[in-house]
């Protein structure tokens, strides 16, 4: 099979967005962009193209709406890319901090997150395309936790965490399991690029500054994972 054309679901991994060192200010970030961005890199290495419908911030229900929307396009696809989960497990940190006794929910709890992203997949096969999932990177908790407290009651928002940064870490690897658990459900490729990451001891380095984003670095880890798995798979 020779692939021609994928179509990319997700949020800023997906789109490669990566912290703009060079611009941003002093007691900020800001994001851009990046060309090494693994959905552009992998395409351009096997020569196909890609209509790339991430978006900064996108949690899976959104992505519901955007495949009815791009339907048309899904049926002219090879494969249909999904990286959702990343956005879905966060939280309202301002909230939090606030009210540090108070019960707080994710962005989307685990049986929405199920019930979203099985509907897409149901969705995509219908229209006669082949789905195809990406696991999460992994992040740096405590960067994350620096970066998302930031301006905030960063005592109470470790309070609410049971005292220890490392909950962001297991809360996170949660929907990663289920994203894992989806594939063998639905008999859906997952793609781990999960692993990439974690087989290295310094996985830190391939982080952006946030905690959440990979680098550019860690863009050439995704890539090369999805590399090697069409070139195992697609011949």
């Amino acid at each position: 099979m020779k692939l021609k054309n994928v179509c990319a679901f997700g949020d800023s991994v997906m789109k490669g967005i990566v912290i703009d060192k060079e611009n941003s200010p002093a007691n900020g970030i800001k994001y851009k962009i990046s060309d090494k961005g693994f959905a552009r890199c992998c395409c351009s290495k096997l020569n196909i193209s890609i209509d790339n419908f991430a978006r900064f911030g996108g949690v899976v229900s959104q992505g519901v709406a955007l495949v009815k929307r791009y339907i048309d396009r899904i049926k002219k696809s090879d494969f249909v890319l999904f990286e959702y989960g990343g956005n879905d497990c966060d939280y309202n940190w301002a909230a939090i901090s606030d009210n540090p006794s108070g019960m707080h929910q994710p962005n989307t709890p685990i049986p929405q997150f199920v019930s979203y992203y099985s509907s897409i997949i149901d969705s995509v096969r219908e229209a006669g395309g082949n789905p195809v999932l990406l696991s999460l990177p992994v992040l740096d908790p405590h960067r994350f936790f620096a970066h998302v407290t930031r301006g905030l009651n960063a005592d109470n928002v470790l309070r609410w965490l049971g005292g220890s940064v490392m909950s962001i870490d297991r809360w996170h690897s949660r929907y990663n399991m289920e994203i894992f658990r989806l594939g063998a459900d639905k008999r859906v490729p997952v793609i781990d690029i999960t692993s990439v990451f974690l087989e290295r001891k310094d996985y830190s380095n391939y982080i952006c500054d946030d905690g959440i984003h990979p680098n550019e670095k860690g863009h050439e880890l995704i890539e090369g994972a999805i590399l090697g798995y069409v070139n195992g798979k697609v011949k």
